[in-house]
Parts: C-alpha cells; structure tokens; sequence
C-alpha cells in the first residue's frame, strides 16, 4: 500500500495540488460547481453604498470557495490517489503539475512584466 516517495513525485503532488485547487476554487470553467452552493447577498458599506456579492450557502460552498478548505482536500485526493491507484492517480498528478508549475511561472513572469510597464509609464511622466 505505502509507495516510497521520492522528491520528484512529492513536488509533482505539491504543484498538481496547488493547480487543482485553483482550478476548483477560481477558474471559470468550474463556476458552474460553484454556483448551485452560493447565493448573492447585497453587502452595504459604511460609506452607504452597496455591492452585491456571491456567498456560500451551506459548508460545501464554503468548501467550494476557501482557497485554504478545498486545498486540504485536494491535497488528500491526489495523495491518497497516488497511494491506492497510482496507475489512474499519475497521469492526473503529472498534468496539474505541469499546469501548476506553470501558473506559477506565468505569475512571476505577469508581475515583472507589469512592473517594467510601471516603470517604463514613470519614466515618461519624468520626461
């Protein structure tokens, strides 16, 4: 039943872990798990204006939308996944991570391209 773990595959289950919760709790091609858990409710702030915002109905929503919930969870399938059925388990493991990784690249990558516009826009007005 216990696999021995090495490095590789512990990283791999970290980044698919991380992707998959993402994919679960943000991206838009699962709204539609999202949606049958929320309700919108009007939020009035102290300024006197409103706002209306989508908020879980029950705990599975809270679940849905908790970035920190749905990690835990994530996390114990794709392990337990990997532990019990590692030939279905695996090629879902290697696919998120690979996604994972990359979402991660493309962060770094999308905040030091918005800081040179930053800077490059500054540079102007001081011209």
């Amino acid at each position: 039943m216990l696999r021995e773990l090495d490095w590789m595959t512990y990283i791999m289950i970290i980044l698919a872990s991380y992707r998959f919760t993402h994919l679960i709790v943000f991206d838009k091609i699962t709204e539609f798990i999202r949606n049958p858990f929320m309700k919108k409710e009007k939020i009035q702030h102290e300024d006197g204006s409103t706002e209306i915002k989508k908020v879980p109905k029950s705990k599975f929503g809270y679940l849905l939308n908790c970035y920190w919930c749905a990690g835990v969870w994530s996390a114990m399938f794709l392990a337990l996944g990997y532990l019990f059925i590692p030939k279905i388990a695996m090629p879902f493991i290697f696919i998120f991570s690979i996604a994972g990784a990359q979402a991660i690249l493309e962060t770094f990558v999308g905040v030091g391209t918005k800081a040179i516009d930053l800077l490059s826009a500054a540079k102007k007005r001081m011209d």
